[in-house]
């Protein structure tokens, strides 16, 4: 009876002993060389983000220096002004450029994204004949370069009586892009099927199977479709150039076209105009950046899980 008492004794002891030994593992020091390795990374990533961000810096430095101090390479300027900002709104309507820039993005945005997903939709979810090839004809015209379809583009656009307006900026979205079509595909694959199969069992028809489940589930690829496509048209000189006619209805690449043209004429470059206007038209994207950069991460990370 004793014995049979006291032999649960060294158990007792080892339990006792065991958070002991894992606090002592939890203090164990990091190995040299891991913490070395953490150290050379960090060191990198900074080195890295600080050749990225030097040039925006520059550009916003220089948007406060009078002309004469644009190019002296001083982060911290020596004479500080407001006067460029006040100046820029005075020489150019940059309000109404950032108004028509603002609304060709929505609409292309918003109009390649749901054309691409319905697009995606029929070609993840629908099984029928010809299916393959029509979507490898979808991924060939991506191959295609931008100046051999420019012209007849331009020639249908003028046909319709468009050129000069801001329509040829954002409606040729509604036909979807090949890139977009295949990223959102791709995404869409990876959905469980038996969920809609289910909804379709319950009533679902084909409209509230596309908008109801397969919209809100492809919620990470939408978001970096939006942000993709938002920021090439935001940045979208060339198309600009061939339609925009008015500066009335000049979106901000081709208004800061046309400040380079008028401050440059002579010889007497106005840098500080400039460099201000281009502050004032990277500033959208850096905000619209930092407010989606989760969803961005999100749909990356999704797709290279699920892709």
């Amino acid at each position: 009876m004793t014995a049979g008492l006291e032999a649960p004794a060294p158990a007792v002891a080892r339990a006792e002993a065991s958070p002991t030994t894992a606090a002592e593992r939890g203090r164990r020091p990091v190995p040299l060389r891991r913490r070395v390795g953490r150290w050379v990374t960090w060191i990198a990533l900074v080195a890295a983000g600080i050749v990225f961000a030097y040039p925006f810096a520059w550009l916003v430095s220089a948007s406060f220096k009078p002309r004469g101090e644009v190019f002296d390479n001083r982060l911290i300027p020596r004479t500080f002004t407001w006067d460029n900002y006040v100046q820029v709104w005075q020489e150019a309507p940059v309000a109404l450029w950032l108004l028509n820039t603002a609304v060709v993005t929505v609409l292309a945005a918003t109009a390649v994204t749901l054309s691409s997903a319905m697009v995606a939709w029929g070609f993840a979810y629908y099984r029928f004949r010809g299916r393959g090839v029509l979507f490898a004809l979808v991924l060939g015209s991506m191959m295609l370069p931008g100046a051999v379809t420019m012209i007849p583009t331009f020639l249908i656009w003028n046909a319709l009586g468009q050129v000069g307006t801001l329509t040829p900026m954002w409606a040729h979205n509604l036909f979807g892009s090949a890139f977009y079509i295949f990223l959102l595909r791709q995404f869409m694959l990876s959905l469980p099927r038996d969920l809609f199969d289910a909804a379709r069992v319950d009533g679902a028809n084909a409209w509230q199977l596309f908008w109801r489940i397969a919209m809100p589930l492809s919620r990470p690829a939408i978001a970096v479709t939006l942000v993709f496509e938002v920021q090439a048209v935001w940045t979208d000189l060339m198309r600009a150039l061939i339609y925009l006619r008015d500066s009335a209805t000049f979106t901000i690449p081709r208004g800061l076209k046309a400040l380079v043209d008028a401050f440059g004429f002579g010889g007497e470059w106005h840098w500080e105009i400039l460099v201000t206007a281009s502050v004032i038209t990277t500033v959208p994207m850096i905000i619209l950046f930092f407010l989606a950069q989760r969803h961005i991460v999100e749909g990356v990370v999704a797709g290279g899980v699920k892709g």
